[in-house]
């Protein structure tokens, strides 16, 4: 099964508030990370996203379209990043996220959603 696994992001990811020392000391044990999905085959794709304050939103209503600029609110509802993974089940791609270092130098939460499989 496949599954998106999102980095939520918070008023700090948002801000770009990082202490450079712990950037670099993250990206190095995320790649560590990223290395043992590759390895085992789950890793199909991992990016970041940059500040919501560089996005655009369209709002439907009907045939309506409503073209909205970043930032958006509240950070915590945003999305920092994501992983695309190839597991046996949900009980495996929790076990990956349980060896998922905090992306954040602050609380944070990964959510992981299954995707609909169309055959």
């Amino acid at each position: 099964m496949r599954v998106l696994v999102l980095v939520k992001a918070t008023q700090e990811s948002e801000a770009g508030q990082f202490d450079p020392a712990w950037t670099q000391e993250m990206m190095a044990a995320m790649g560590r990370f990223n290395d043992a999905l590759r390895e085992a085959g789950v890793l199909i794709m991992a990016e970041g996203l940059a500040a919501s304050d560089q996005g655009k939103r369209i709002v439907f209503d009907g045939a309506s379209r409503e073209i909205l600029d970043g930032p958006f609110m509240p950070s915590e509802e945003l999305v920092a990043g994501f992983w695309l993974w190839e597991v046996k089940d949900m009980d495996e791609a929790v076990d990956w996220g349980r060896r998922c270092p905090n992306p954040m130098p602050v609380s944070s939460v990964i959510e992981i959603r299954p995707i609909h499989e169309h055959r």
